[in-house]
């Protein structure tokens, strides 16, 4: 089995998942056998601390198929995410969790749909979830954040972990910090727009417990901000902080001359008037000004440091003829 007539790489990130592991490994075999799909399995397990690299060794020595690594420690779900990427060989990439809550019955389709109907990327959509309260609503706020902020309006839970990829999409994308949560946004912001999503099962956690707590919200959103203003930005920094930098400085500097010029027109009139400097007014347009430059300045200072990077001129190229 090479590279050249893989058809499926199957990426499963994990954490404390040893209950489930087995039957998952089973689960995925079955199906690829009855659909005659070649396939690779690449387990990253990020740091367990129970049984599941023992029996990571044992499903290796039983498949072939499967290929594993393990981290020293716990780094995260996006980078066992990105170290999964990096291994793969199948023109079809599809990721999934390790709890058996997402159904690898939904392979086949999402396979065709990225194959035959030449999608870029499928999302799973769990439609009836089995979560508590405490955990849907905030996902259904999150997701809704996601929608407006990255543009994509047909997906409905940008955080399934099922998805589905063509491997020009994995082989292009960096993930890391916390940002495997918006994946169909970091592919979208490096040009593959062709993104779709399938209603998946989602089934009752069968073992342990979740990994995931309330402070994911918080991250998630300043993850957001941040692929927002990467994906935007990156390549020309000065057009946000000269832009903005400008706006305050100019409004600040407006304020500061009509201030000046009601007291110089108010003497020579001979009215009554007060010193620019006992105005609060002239205080807010002070800090106006201030603000300005310095965000005037960091934009040039980010050009700087842009037009230096190694990966300037780094552009996605989609064909060449």
């Amino acid at each position: 089995m090479t590279m050249l007539d893989m058809d499926i790489s199957v990426v499963i990130p994990l954490y404390n998942e040893a209950e489930s592991l087995q039957e998952l490994i089973a689960w995925i075999k079955r199906v690829m056998d009855d659909h005659r799909f070649s396939y690779e399995i690449i387990l990253i397990d990020d740091g367990s601390t129970d049984e599941s690299w023992m029996i990571i060794e044992g499903l290796k020595a039983m498949n072939p198929r499967i290929t594993a690594v393990k981290f020293r420690r716990n780094y995260g779900k996006s980078a066992a995410l990105n170290v999964g990427f990096a291994a793969t060989q199948g023109d079809v990439v599809v990721t999934m969790d390790a709890d058996l809550q997402d159904s690898p019955d939904e392979i086949p389709e999402l396979y065709r749909k990225i194959i035959h109907e030449d999608f870029d990327l499928i999302s799973g959509w769990k439609q009836q979830r089995h979560d508590p309260i405490s955990k849907t609503i905030p996902t259904k706020l999150f997701n809704a954040v996601t929608r407006g902020v990255s543009g994509i309006n047909n997906l409905h839970d940008f955080n399934c972990g099922l998805k589905a990829y063509k491997k020009d999409v994995v082989k292009s994308i960096e993930v890391y910090g916390e940002m495997h949560r918006y994946i169909p946004v970091i592919a979208k912001w490096a040009g593959f727009r062709r993104i779709d999503e399938q209603v998946v099962q989602h089934y009752p956690r069968k073992y342990g417990k979740t990994k995931f707590g309330a402070g994911r919200f918080i991250k998630g959103f300043l993850d957001l901000l941040s692929i927002f203003f990467v994906g935007k930005f990156a390549k020309r920094p000065m057009h946000f902080f000269g832009t903005m930098g400008v706006l305050s400085f100019l409004a600040g500097f407006v304020i500061a001359v009509w201030l000046i010029a009601e007291k110089l027109i108010s003497i020579a009139n001979q009215s009554p008037y007060r010193n620019v400097t006992d105005q609060p007014l002239f205080f807010f347009a002070l800090v106006a000004i201030i603000i300005g430059t310095q965000l005037f300045l960091t934009g040039f200072i980010a050009e700087l440091v842009s037009r230096n990077s190694v990966d300037r001129n780094n552009y996605q190229i989609e064909k060449v003829i």
